[in-house]
């Protein structure tokens, strides 16, 4: 068996056994493309100190190159003795161009060679994840413009409590999602410093610049403690954390939605294309993608909780434990990418029973709270007119009857401050079109915000 990289001291080989059990290859393989990134930058500095000569620097880079463009069409072989994908990078450049690539990891340490990688990765990641918030947001606008107009319940408690424009509901969510844009974006800042030159963790006695590597790699800054350098992760579970925010958002949307498609609500009806069937109940449409949505977000948490516990304990600076930390990442951000996408599409597929909707919405007394603001108006104390109106719902139960229907005599009995004005007010377009603050349900507002959003993401 080939010598390991770091055998100096070894007397015997590692066991297969122990190298099964800690090789880390089968999921860090997906750094490559940032750790030959880092390594050219990394040669670029020695070669700029006089560490390496420039002679030297050409040949690693031309080697790493080639070994890019391999791992980049799928045909270099990984392997798993060689534990991670560093030491197959810095292996397979060995075997290509000799002794120039055992000065490659002069000055530098898997410690600080993997945070930087992870760093790297981290970051392209938000952009993506970024791009499908996006085309989520997108997707929201556009069906609350196609949809423009259409009233729906609002509830609280899961109960109807004000009529809202079903537009409205939507942009909701696109606020939502533009939090978790803001919140991916204050992660990148943090994490844009770069860690190279901390080495194993206390630095190097060799004349490097981490400065040029920084530049090189569009880092803002470097870490200012090495110590630190090598053993943060805390941009990963930050990273995560918005993650899980976005897969909460997802999963609290989907959860309406599959309300909304059963038949005792019809608010809403998903393409053929994107729900399944029983095999047994021939009639059933299940929506099971929002059911997997719904599902996946426990996935993302478990991501977070493993982050957080897997770093509790741990003394400075780097241990192996930070091995399992890429597991979480990756499969948090795959998972979330694949849930974006998937809503993205459902959504261009979904159509929403305009008509359903609004005639729920003329159930459960949903104008109630407008006739109390009548009489507010007309300088009705609030918890006074809250009771007058209270007890006119109660007769409306009683009647089996709407607020709306109810004629003017009757609801005198209940204040003689009510006039006939009253029927501008009470019913549900009555409630939606006099809406007036701020950020409320009012269609020349909602229809402001949609213009907005419209720019706003047009502009990406």
């Amino acid at each position: 068996m080939k010598k390991k990289l770091w055998g100096g001291r070894f007397t015997e080989q590692t066991k297969a056994s122990v190298e099964s059990f800690t090789e880390s290859i089968s999921f860090d393989w997906r750094l490559y493309k940032f750790d030959i990134e880092g390594s050219i930058a990394h040669a670029t500095m020695l070669a700029q100190r006089k560490i390496i000569t420039e002679k030297e620097k050409k040949e690693i880079i031309k080697g790493l190159e080639i070994i890019l463009a391999e791992m980049n069409a799928g045909t270099f072989k990984f392997k798993k003795n060689l534990e991670d994908i560093h030491m197959n990078i810095e292996s397979a450049l060995i075997e290509r161009i000799g002794e120039p690539a055992k000065k490659l990891h002069t000055a530098r340490s898997r410690n600080d060679q993997v945070a930087l990688d992870l760093r790297l990765w981290v970051r392209e990641q938000i952009l993506i994840t970024s791009n499908y918030l996006t085309l989520v947001q997108q997707g929201l606008v556009k069906k609350g413009k196609e949809y423009f107009g259409a009233i729906m319940p609002g509830f609280t408690h899961m109960q109807h409590a004000q009529p809202i424009l079903l537009s409205h509901y939507l942009l909701a969510y696109v606020e939502m999602f533009e939090r978790d844009e803001k919140r991916l974006a204050d992660c990148a800042k943090r994490l844009n410093e770069s860690p190279l030159g901390a080495c194993a963790l206390a630095g190097t006695t060799l004349p490097t610049d981490p400065m040029i590597t920084a530049k090189l790699l569009n880092f803002g800054s470097i870490c200012q403690n090495s110590i630190d350098a090598v053993s943060d992760r805390d941009f990963c579970m930050e990273y995560v954390f918005a993650l899980s925010l976005i897969s909460m958002h997802l999963s609290r949307l989907c959860e309406e939605w599959i309300i909304w498609c059963n038949d005792e609500f019809s608010f809403i009806d998903i393409s053929d294309a994107y729900c399944t069937g029983s095999s047994i109940m021939p009639q059933k449409k299940n929506p099971d993608v929002l059911e997997l949505i719904r599902g996946k977000c426990g996935r993302v948490y478990s991501h977070l909780t493993t982050l957080l516990t897997l770093f509790k304990g741990l003394p400075l600076s780097y241990n192996r434990d930070m091995q399992e930390d890429k597991v979480a990442v990756f499969d948090a951000a795959e998972t979330v990418h694949s849930m974006l996408n998937i809503f993205a599409e459902l959504i261009a597929n979904t159509r929403f029973n305009s008509e359903r909707m609004k005639l729920a919405c003329e159930n459960g007394f949903s104008d109630a709270t407008a006739l109390a603001e009548y009489l507010v108006k007309l300088d009705v104390p609030f918890r006074k007119a809250h009771e007058i109106v209270g007890n006119i719902v109660r007769e409306c139960v009683r009647l089996n009857r709407k607020i709306k229907d109810l004629d003017l005599e009757t609801l005198k009995r209940h204040s003689h401050l009510i006039t006939k004005d009253v029927f501008q007010v009470i019913g549900v377009e009555n409630c939606v079109m006099n809406y007036k603050s701020s950020g409320s349900s009012a269609p020349r507002l909602v229809k402001n915000r949609l213009a907005h959003w419209e720019r706003k993401l047009s502009k990406g």
